[in-house]
């Protein structure tokens, strides 16, 4: 199992904390995305490591920024 952690600049509400995990949920088996606007933090969990270009474009799609932090 692989965790990733994201800092995302940008988010403010629900709305996307929706965005995010909708575009990342499309780059593929993700077993779990965990997003918060509150905090800034995209955590993906997924049985093998995801491409981080992938998950860092997936982000940019949904109208953010975001760095990998761990």
């Amino acid at each position: 199992m692989s965790t990733q952690e994201y800092q995302v600049t940008g988010m403010s509400c629900g709305h996307c904390e929706t965005s995010v995990r909708e575009e990342v949920g499309k780059i593929g088996p993700i077993k779990q995305i965990d997003v918060s606007a509150a905090t800034g933090r995209l955590v993906v969990t997924a049985d093998e490591t995801v491409d981080d270009s992938a998950v860092l474009a997936a982000v940019d799609e949904a109208g953010y920024e975001a760095e990998r932090i761990a």
